[in-house]
C-alpha cells in the first residue's frame, strides 16, 4: 500500500492537536521539516516540539532534519521506536555515523537527496538505509512547485533497486498533488510527504481521502 505522511509545516499550527486528531485515520503518518536557518533559509521545529508530536500522533513520524548537526539533535529526540529519520547528505560530515545513531535509536534511517543532488551520491549508504528521500522542490519552504525533471531520479533510483534486488523505500516531497501523485505511484514510488497540496485546499480532509484513492486505486 502507497503511503501519504501530512506535511505538518503546512498545517495550523495552533490548532495541531486537533489536526493531528482529524487527520490521522486517514494517512501513514505526520511528516516533520526541521530547519536551523543555516543549510536552509527558514526555522521551524525543534526536538521539544518533535517530542510534543510524538506524545499525540499514534501513527509514524517522518521527521526530515535540514540542519548542520543531525547527531545532536537526534540524540534529544524521544519518539516511537520505527519512526523515520531523513537527513540532508550535505549536513553530514560522516553520514555512516548519523546512520548509526539513527539505528541506535530504533530508528529507521533515511537520506534525503536535493533536485541537483545525483543518486549516485548515496549509493556508499544505500544498504544501510531504510527509505532514500527523493526532494522534488529545492528544500526550504512549503508552496513551492514540483520540479518534473525529478520524476526521471525517481525512475533511476527505483531501476537500480529493482536491478540490486533492494528494498529500501523511496519516498517524495515537494509540490506533490493531485495532478502527478498519480504518475509517481505509477512508476514505483511508495511514500509521499505532502502540506500545501492538501493544506491549501478548500477540502483538506476531502483532498488527503482523494490523493490515497489515487494511488491505492
Amino acid at each position: 500500500m502507497k503511503k501519504i505522511y501530512l506535511s505538518l509545516i503546512a498545517a495550523k499550527i495552533l490548532e495541531i492537536k486537533s489536526e493531528l486528531k482529524k487527520f490521522e485515520p486517514y494517512c501513514s503518518g505526520f511528516h516533520l521539516d526541521v530547519m536551523d536557518n543555516h543549510q536552509v533559509p527558514n526555522l521551524t521545529f525543534g526536538a521539544d516540539f518533535v517530542n510534543q508530536i510524538a506524545t499525540v500522533a499514534t501513527k509514524q513520524l517522518f521527521i526530515h532534519l535540514m540542519i548542520e548537526d543531525p547527531n545532536t539533535f537526534i540524540q534529544q529526540l524521544k519518539i516511537h521506536n520505527d519512526d523515520i529519520i531523513a537527513f540532508q547528505l550535505k549536513s553530514a560530515q560522516d553520514p555512516a555515523t548519523v546512520i548509526t545513531t539513527i539505528k541506535n535509536k530504533q530508528l529507521l534511517s533515511s537520506i534525503a537527496i536535493n533536485p541537483d543532488t545525483p543518486i549516485k551520491s548515496i549509493f556508499p549508504f544505500i544498504n544501510t538505509l531504510d527509505q532514500v528521500l527523493i526532494m522534488s522542490v529545492q528544500a526550504g519552504f512549503s508552496g513551492q512547485d514540483f520540479i518534473p525533471e525529478c520524476i526521471e531520479k525517481a525512475r533511476s533510483l527505483i531501476q537500480y533497486r529493482k536491478d540490486n534486488n533492494l528494498t529500501f523505500e523511496i519516498a517524495m516531497d515537494g509540490g506533490i498533488d493531485e495532478n502527478n501523485i498519480k504518475e509517481l505511484a505509477n512508476i514505483g514510488v511508495d511514500a509521499f510527504a505532502i502540506g500545501s497540496g492538501i493544506f491549501d485546499t478548500p477540502n483538506p480532509l476531502a483532498t488527503l481521502k482523494k490523493l490515497n484513492a489515487l494511488i491505492n486505486s
